[in-house]
């Protein structure tokens, strides 16, 4: 396994060298990045897996049970009723966040959700045949079984993955790269916590503090301080950082809220240790890292089996528009190359997932001599760098076709936040100069379309009030994401076309 040893880069950043130091940082960040944590595993897939094992295991009971006592009869009416109650019991299990890894790791907390969603579904199944007079075509027999084994395997299912999820721990396979903000002699019990108790969950890699001198030494209880609170934006995002741990007391309110303010921006979790504090909270409060109560002050937006679904989501979406849509694609294509001279595409860098760069394609609409591949100047109604193919396809937001490509490499999601070019202003701002917190748009990959998009802010961005606007929405969506906005934006967006383009040229 790589060991990062950055304390060279350390030394080079206290000794003032500048650019090296941050050159040396940035190298220390992308070989931790290229170096996966030694027999790793996925917690996406385990959460996938387990979610699916969950739902075979219900289903079996399901069906078994209706076999037994029902011997086949009326099929068409049982088994649509098994199939949408382990669906309907699977969302309720995601909405009380037990398919975590933290969540296998309690036992009270993730079978009482469990028992608590289960119950739920069969009040469900109880009073949606109530309301369509159906209730005298199910055995309340089976009803009674499926419900009681249900729970029965819900229990035995959870104590096996949660002593699983234990043997995998202490095997060190679901390390998370954690970094730990504030150093100092208060540092010291966080990390030696960390280390006796939480060691097979959490890889340390380095220190961030902004003080300096006693206050905050090169090296607290051998872990090496890689620089100030600044300078872990830009390594997080290059070694891929899934943690951050704040050492820093409650009472340091001013210091804690500027640290936020700085890493809200980055998708990963962010804790903050109560290891300082003298007030003691109900262990309802708290969430742990082996022994160390935490408080969690931001996650990242969409983990777990959440990535999954999206992932689905997109590429079928993708896949099925580009089939659909080809006729378009092809006729838009050809019109573009006969009425100006050039390529069909236009491609341009822009700012993915956590800041990273990536190329994304569009249908060419202006002239090959006047395109602006750096967006320095806004595009503007009756621009003459507009050809009058290209006036049709962006105000119809065709030109954007082509980045169902780009959604089928992975680089953006059919919805989120749009991708922004580099050099776009907003009253002669660059957008991350005008919006406090701009970059925080980055913490899900962007997308074709988006919240903001369906609500009408897209176009020209001539004012400060619209770009404040978009980030708006899509901070929002962020915050609010589940699979059925994506599915309500993605309706919406033809509508929104029609109604709401008045900004668009």
């Amino acid at each position: 396994m790589f060991r990062l040893d950055p304390k060279q880069a350390v030394i080079d950043h206290l000794h003032g060298k500048g650019d090296d130091a941050r050159s040396n940082l940035s190298n220390a960040a992308e070989a931790i990045a290229r170096s996966p944590i030694e027999s790793g595993y996925s917690h996406t897939v385990i959460s996938g897996v387990a979610q699916i094992v969950e739902a075979l295991i219900l289903l079996a009971a399901g069906f078994a049970i209706y076999a037994f006592y029902l011997g086949g009869s009326d099929p068409l009416f049982y088994g649509p009723l098994i199939l949408g109650g382990v669906l309907v019991a699977n969302v309720l299990f995601n909405v009380a966040r037990t398919h975590r890894i933290v969540a296998y790791r309690t036992l009270f907390k993730q079978c009482s959700r469990v028992l608590a969603g289960w119950s739920i579904v069969m009040l469900i199944i109880v009073a949606g045949l109530f309301i369509f007079k159906a209730g005298d075509m199910m055995s309340r027999v089976w009803l009674i079984g499926w419900y009681v084994s249900g729970c029965a395997l819900l229990i035995g299912y959870r104590l096996a993955l949660r002593a699983l999820i234990g043997h995998w721990t202490r095997q060190g396979r679901l390390k998370r790269r954690t970094v730990i903000v504030g150093g100092g002699p208060d540092a010291a019990p966080l990390i030696e916590s960390i280390r006796n108790s939480a060691a097979g969950d959490i890889e340390m890699i380095g220190l961030f503090d902004d003080r300096v001198g006693e206050r905050s030494p090169d090296v607290v209880a051998g872990l090496s301080k890689l620089g100030r609170v600044a300078d872990l934006i830009e390594f997080s995002r290059r070694a891929k950082i899934d943690l951050v741990i704040v050492s820093m007391p409650l009472s340091a309110e001013a210091r804690v809220l500027d640290m936020l303010r700085q890493l809200w921006v980055l998708p990963v979790d962010i804790r903050l240790s109560a290891h300082m504090s003298r007030l003691r909270f109900t262990d309802k409060t708290y969430s742990y890292l082996g022994d160390l109560p935490v408080f969690d002050m931001a996650d990242r937006p969409i983990s777990d089996w959440n990535l999954v679904f999206k992932w689905v989501f997109d590429k079928c979406v993708a896949a099925t528009a580009l089939v659909v849509l080809s006729p378009l694609m092809i006729g838009t294509a050809i019109a573009i190359k006969l009425t100006s001279k050039g390529p069909v595409l236009f491609r341009q860098q822009r700012h993915g997932f956590n800041n990273e760069l990536i190329q994304i394609y569009k249908f060419r609409s202006m002239y090959t001599d006047m395109s602006d591949s750096a967006a320095d100047k806004l595009v503007t109604k009756d621009d003459p760098r507009v050809t009058p193919v290209g006036r049709f396809i962006r105000k119809t937001s065709i030109d954007e076709l082509p980045q169902l490509f780009n959604v089928l490499k992975g680089e953006l999601s059919i919805v989120g936040p749009r991708p922004h070019a580099l050099q776009a202003k907003a009253a002669n701002k660059l957008y991350h100069e005008a919006v406090d917190g701009y970059f925080a748009r980055h913490k899900v990959k962007p997308g074709i379309t988006g919240w903001a998009q369906i609500n009408g802010w897209r176009g020209e961005t001539d004012t400060l009030d619209k770009i404040m606007q978009r980030v708006d929405h899509d901070l929002y969506y962020i915050e609010n994401w589940s699979l059925f906005l994506d599915l309500y934006i993605l309706v919406m967006t033809p509508v929104s076309l029609f109604s709401k383009n008045e900004n668009a040229f």
